[in-house]
Parts: C-alpha cells; sequence; structure tokens
C-alpha cells in the first residue's frame, strides 16, 4: 500500500460512469473499511492528471463519444500505464475494458489506440445488441463463485494469447465472440462487460482485488448477507425463463 493507506482512485467518473458502475468504487472502498482499512478514495476527472501512486484503480462504461475522449486523455496522461508498471490492481467495466486492450471502434467508426494494458481487441459487432443478465462460471484459478451481472454493448472483444478469459458463460454473450468467454485478465489487470454494479454482485472479486493490492492470502471475514441476498435474486432472476 501506498505510505499504509489504501488509495483507491475512481477514474474519469464525468465520462466514464454509465449504469451505476461508481457503485463498483463504493464497494471496495466499504469492504476495505469493514476489515479496518484505511482507506483514501480519489475521483479523478478527466481534465486531472491521473497519479501513479493509487493502488487500485476502478473505470466504469460509457457511450461512444466520451469513451474515445477518456482513451485519448489516458494516453496523452500516461499515468494508469505507470500506475500499472508500479504493480497497480485495475479493474474496468465494458468502455472502460475495451480501452485497456489495444484498439476499439470508436463513435466515427474509426480504429482507436487503446492503453494496451491487456491483450484483447474491441470491434463493432454485426448482429444484436447484447443485452440481459449474464451468469459465468469465473476462471477457476481465481477461485471464485459464478459471476452475475448485467449486459449492454454491442462491441465484440477478441482475446489475444497472454490475456485469459474471466469466465465463460452459461447464460449471456459476454465477449461477443460466440466462444463463451466473457472479459480477461492478466495478473493485475482486470476487464468485464458486466454492470450491475458488478462488485455489488460479485463482492468477492472486489475482496480479490482487495488482496492482490494487500499481498496477502486471505482477509478478515465480513458481513455478506445482503450481498448474498442480491446474489441469489439476481442469479434466480437470469435462470426464469424467457
Amino acid at each position: 500500500m501506498s505510505d499504509n493507506q489504501l488509495r483507491v482512485v475512481w477514474v474519469y467518473p464525468d465520462l466514464l460512469s454509465t449504469y451505476g458502475d461508481q457503485g463498483n468504487v463504493l464497494v471496495v472502498e466499504r469492504r476495505a473499511r469493514q476489515r479496518g482499512l484505511d482507506v483514501a478514495r480519489l475521483d479523478v476527472r478527466s481534465d486531472q492528471p491521473i497519479p501513479t501512486s493509487g493502488d487500485i484503480y476502478l473505470i466504469g462504461g460509457g457511450e461512444d463519444r466520451p469513451q474515445r475522449l477518456a482513451a485519448e486523455r489516458l494516453r496523452r496522461d500516461g499515468g494508469l500505464s505507470r500506475a500499472v508498471e508500479n504493480g497497480a490492481i485495475v479493474f474496468s467495466v465494458c468502455a472502460g475494458y475495451q480501452i485497456l486492450g489495444h484498439e476499439f471502434i470508436n463513435d466515427l467508426g474509426q480504429r482507436e489506440p487503446g492503453l494496451g494494458l491487456i491483450d484483447v481487441v474491441s470491434v463493432r459487432g454485426e448482429g444484436e445488441r447484447c443485452v440481459g443478465d449474464v451468469l459465468a462460471d469465473i476462471d477457476p484459478r481465481l477461485g471464485l463463485p459464478p459471476l452475475t451481472g448485467f449486459e449492454n454493448h454491442q462491441g465484440v472483444t477478441h482475446l489475444g494469447p497472454t490475456a485469459r478469459p474471466l469466465a465463460q458463460v452459461r447464460l449471456g454473450k459476454g465477449n461477443g465472440t460466440g466462444d463463451g468467454t466473457e472479459g480477461a485478465y492478466n495478473d493485475t489487470v482486470f476487464g468485464t462487460y458486466m454492470h450491475g454494479p458488478v462488485l455489488a454482485r460479485n463482492p468477492l472479486i472486489a475482496d480479490l482485488l482487495l488482496k492482490l493490492a494487500l499481498d496477502v492470502n486471505a482477509l478478515p471475514p465480513t458481513d455478506d448477507r445482503w450481498y448474498e441476498a442480491l446474489r441469489n435474486e439476481r442469479i434466480a432472476a437470469a435462470q426464469q425463463p424467457a
């Protein structure tokens, strides 16, 4: 951690904060405080420099034009890339997920360079938009229960050889490639199409981010009854016949 304080950075809330994704930073902050951690939360707008000394960076979704503006500013700023080089953990959703890859299609129909922090490339899907509840099995290496979330995207994201799928879908489209993958990750950078907000529906992912940032194998237990009630309700709803 930075100076004995966990620094949680919410990146560009003025551009990338659709579908309640700001709830992700609230969940990380709360679950850290429940463990007695001293937390400094930084909300960094797009006209401000990205600090390089953060421990966990969270990026949400956004519409096409804000996504392009965010990518341009993050490339120009360079702070997020330097933070990853310093060992920071990054968790990104939808538009933020695409930005962390090598490239995506912007609102002008052009290929927009991403940050190259995760080995994925995103294109515009030709078929129906991917919308609805998703249920997926998270990579067993992460030791987490099934992923529940809500997807709403036209993008299709292809994984390169160094990116691992975050999950394999049982219900839903995920990355949209037809191979059943959802999201991607490497050692410190995670991407998903799941809204919800996803960390409220999957609090153990938030705990994983904390463990990686703290470099520990376990955290003290906390009261998960509210989270479990939400998870169970959304999983049951996703499995209902259409």
